[in-house]
């Protein structure tokens, strides 16, 4: 096993990208999904890494940095997932263990995410192989009519 991590960041690169973050964001075509990571590349930090081995894509995230008075200065992790046939490997352990040192190189002092209400099998991975406190709940109100 080769593993490797490469921060996204040519329109090929995120493109190439698009068919393992599909899995968790299928309400995506891959237009729009180009659109907002590159609109969030460029005004709201946003970073796109990949994990790769052997040379394939086999998990995603995409992360920013964020300062609060909740949670003082921390990465928010916007999107996380493993291909679907390459989970239970390690994979995303490996990708979410870089955000943590990504955090810490560059001086934050937590990492926090949110995770669907359905998604047991993704709290379980937080809560007990990754050390993560369920702190909170996330709410969110539609502006559209």
């Amino acid at each position: 096993m080769t593993l490797t991590v490469k921060e996204l960041q040519t329109q090929y690169d995120i493109l190439h990208a698009f068919s393992v973050m599909k899995q968790l964001r299928p309400h995506l075509d891959e237009t729009t999904y180009l659109e907002l990571v590159t609109e969030a590349k460029a005004i709201d930090m946003y970073h796109l890494f990949a994990l790769f081995d052997q040379g394939e894509i086999v998990a995603v995230t995409g992360f920013k940095p964020m300062v609060t008075l909740y949670y003082g200065r921390f990465v928010w992790v916007c999107d996380l997932v493993t291909r679907e046939d390459k989970r239970s490997h390690g994979y995303g352990e490996h990708l979410l263990s870089f955000v943590h040192e990504w955090g810490k190189d560059n001086g934050y002092e937590a990492v926090a995410l949110s995770s669907g209400l359905k998604r047991m099998d993704a709290h379980r991975f937080y809560e007990k192989k990754m050390g993560y406190d369920k702190v909170s709940y996330v709410f969110k109100a539609s502006l559209s009519s």
